[in-house]
């Protein structure tokens, strides 16, 4: 992305003040998620894998994760 601001040839739409709240929330939320996976990759660098007993298997994970999807799906009629 560029860090150019807009030329007069290509103006930018301005967002609505909301829609601009949610885009900094969700670069802000964007950015704390990095944040963590980069602690995890740094952890991983500094002190080598967890051992298998340590880690919950991918299929739990996702059967939790579908679970949470599921929980904030309104019911259908």
């Amino acid at each position: 992305m560029s860090e150019q601001p807009a030329t007069a040839d290509h103006a930018r739409q301005q967002l609505e003040p909301a829609a601009a709240d949610a885009v900094r929330a969700y670069a802000a939320r964007t950015r704390e998620n990095a944040d963590q996976f980069a602690a995890v990759l740094e952890d991983i660098a500094a002190n080598g894998l967890p051992s298998v007993e340590d880690c919950t298997p991918w299929e739990e994970l996702r059967e939790a994760h579908l679970a949470r999807l599921a929980a904030q799906r309104p019911a259908v009629a």
